[in-house]
């Protein structure tokens, strides 16, 4: 018997639920900065999650959330 218990590791995709969130990038007007972030469906809430320097940062995000490119939305 054990004292302590290894913690179990979340999935990342587990923490944002697609059913509640929704994927979106924050790109700056002035600068063009891009941030991925997760929208609150209900608040409109952004929990910013990223930020992409390249398209590989891009793709990474995509792996890691289970999203699709294509549904990915810009806003300023």
């Amino acid at each position: 018997m054990s004292l302590f218990k290894k913690k179990e590791k979340l999935s990342i995709a587990s923490l944002y639920p697609m059913e509640k969130y929704e994927p979106v990038l924050r790109s700056s007007i002035c600068t063009g900065e891009q941030t991925a972030c997760m929208r609150d469906r209900v608040t409109g809430k952004l929990h910013e999650v990223m930020v992409i320097r390249n398209s590989q940062d891009l793709k990474q995000f995509a792996e890691e959330y289970g999203v699709n490119l294509d549904t990915i939305r810009t806003v300023y």
